[in-house]
């Protein structure tokens, strides 16, 4: 996958656990677990809204663009 969502960063930043940010933006630990380990094929506007929101940062702070291997 082409795009991916760097959670871990904004975790380590806001020193702040995935059981913490799952209670604050009332999304499950294990949708939030398939975002952070880049096996999400979308995510919701309003689930990247309320992201932002509890990390304070910008979309483009979460979502990283990388190179695919082809093969």
């Amino acid at each position: 996958m082409a795009i991916r969502i760097d959670l871990d960063a904004r975790l380590h930043e806001r020193r702040m656990t995935l059981t913490e940010l799952s209670e604050r933006v009332g999304i499950t630990i294990a949708n939030l677990s398939v975002l952070k380990t880049g096996k999400a094929k979308a995510v919701r506007f309003s689930t990247l809204n309320a992201l932002c929101r509890e990390l304070g940062c910008q979309p483009g702070e979460l979502l990283l663009y990388e190179e695919e291997d082809e093969e």
